[in-house]
């Protein structure tokens, strides 16, 4: 039986590369799902020029999972209707990717469920593999692949990931439905392995490589990956990300992208202006991922951002204790005063009136 592919314009989206936020998940002051908060956000990254977007994964909150909070399938539901809706509007396709974790029996329903509404894309978390074997970790891939295409997910151990060597790459990417890999493990060995695995199994034509690295997203982007393989020597790059960085002032990291695609394929640049810019998106993201205290105030300084914003009433998460951290606020403050050239708040005030419509 053939796996399940995605169609021929959504494999152009991703292959051409794009923005990807990590969506957040809108919560009103009893933490329950605040519907036109969650959909202003879906709203606001199609107006930003997002060239899709990734629900029920790590900024999403993966307590939406657990019995009594219940909210996987609405929030699921709700964002691929808006989704679908936003498509419509603009004429053109959107790439749907739906956060698929937990052991098989798990993934198998979650996967089957995102495949139903009309996704085109899981996104594999194997953070419940902690003591698995290669083995089997890829026969959960490969089961998974018979639902819905893949996108792997290298998800760095600090926030429920684990280590993912070449030798899994180079057989995951073997799964014929596997379309795209996000390289998240805040690692620059561990990022080349995966970039050499799809160079070596000369699957870069059909494999898109993603940067989920927010400590590293301009230079991840711009370094051409030059890769010694059995046909010979190829330059590979990562062509988008896929980012809870990028849930935040998105229509400027569309912006920063496309630069970025105009620089690579164009040649010569400000060197010293883009190291500038990383510098200061790297001093950003420590902020908002809260690095000064092992990132747990990460989910918190997203939501914290959006809801300065008016994208969010409130910037809490379903866990009480999930707050910003001490200090995190002020930081906050010193980022929007030294880079404000990142923010797009003057974009989302032209626009979230329309955006917060019923």
């Amino acid at each position: 039986m053939p796996l399940p592919m995605p169609s021929s314009s959504i494999m152009k989206i991703l292959l051409q590369g794009v923005v990807l936020p990590a969506c957040p998940l809108a919560l009103d002051a009893r933490r329950r799902l605040d519907e036109l908060h969650q959909r202003a956000l879906i709203r606001y990254y199609a107006a930003s020029g997002a060239g899709g977007v990734a629900v029920g994964v790590h900024t999403t909150q993966f307590e939406i999972r657990e019995p009594g909070i219940d909210l996987f399938k609405p929030v699921l539901e709700l964002a691929l209707t808006t989704l679908n809706e936003e498509s419509r509007k603009c004429g053109c396709p959107i790439v749907k990717i739906a956060g698929v974790c937990g052991k098989t029996r798990q993934a198998l329903a979650e996967a089957q469920f995102a495949a139903s509404l009309g996704y085109d894309i899981a996104l594999v978390s194997l953070g419940a593999f902690r003591d698995a074997s290669e083995d089997e970790l890829l026969e959960h891939c490969t089961r998974i692949s018979a639902i819905i295409p893949l996108m792997g997910f290298y998800l760095q151990p600090a926030v429920g990931g684990r280590i993912l060597p070449y030798s899994f790459w180079r057989r995951f990417v073997e799964i014929e439905n596997v379309v795209a890999i996000k390289i998240a493990p805040f690692n620059r060995y561990q990022t080349l392995d995966v970039v050499r695995a799809v160079a070596q199994a000369g699957v870069e034509g059909r494999v898109a490589l993603y940067t989920g690295n927010d400590d590293n997203i301009i230079l991840d982007l711009l370094t051409p990956y030059t890769i010694r393989a059995a046909d010979g020597s190829k330059t590979l790059h990562i062509c988008g990300g896929l980012l809870g960085q990028w849930s935040i002032w998105t229509s400027r990291a569309v912006d920063l992208l496309n630069y970025i695609h105009q620089v690579v394929t164009e040649g010569p640049c400000d060197a010293r202006e883009l190291l500038e810019k990383s510098v200061a998106l790297t001093d950003a993201n420590s902020v908002i991922f809260d690095v000064a205290h092992n990132f747990a105030g990460c989910i918190s300084g997203i939501n914290e951002v959006l809801r300065r914003q008016g994208l969010m009433e409130y910037s809490h998460c379903l866990d009480p204790k999930a707050t910003l951290a001490p200090g995190q606020s002020e930081e906050l403050d010193r980022i929007y005063r030294d880079y404000p050239w990142l923010t797009d708040d003057d974009f989302v005030k032209q626009h979230l009136e329309a955006w917060l419509q019923e």
